[in-house]
């Protein structure tokens, strides 16, 4: 009988975590041939810039799987409140569509920002309570133009 062992570590060996990478990309492609490959990933950011070029607000966001999934959104506290944020989410929602995004999805924390998307006309589909302890996070998605 063979005998397995499981590490756990912080500092992979970058073969190894390719080698796992590209078990589940094989996996996937296996199971949904023309399925988006991992390289087509887009990256990108949105800014939002005051009249001297500082950044005060912004979105890093990524499109793969159809979906354009935004990870942050930010914007300075002295220019909340004046639509800013809906106008960086409104840009970062006409690029996502060039790369072939057709909806949306995001989370956010109890704290933060759920009626924001909400009046962006993002629909709450699911709730994990207790996440970070205290708090609950929730996950939005939205159909693209």
């Amino acid at each position: 009988m063979n005998t397995i062992s499981i590490e756990i570590t912080q500092t992979p060996d970058p073969k190894d975590s390719k080698h796992i990478s590209q078990g589940i990309v094989n996996f996937n492609q296996a199971m949904i041939p023309d399925l988006e490959p991992i390289e087509a990933e887009v990256k990108f950011f949105a800014f939002a810039r005051n009249q001297e070029g500082e950044v005060i607000g912004g979105i890093r966001a990524t499109c793969y799987w159809n979906t354009l999934h935004i990870k942050l959104l930010w914007l300075d506290q002295n220019y909340r409140g004046q639509g800013m944020g809906q106008q960086l989410l409104k840009q970062t929602e006409q690029f996502a569509p060039k790369h072939d995004c057709q909806k949306a999805l995001v989370e956010t924390t109890s704290w933060q920002a759920k009626p924001f998307y909400e009046k962006a006309g993002y629909n709450h589909i699911a709730t994990i309570n207790d996440r970070p302890k205290g708090h609950a996070s929730h996950y939005l998605t939205k159909e693209l133009d």
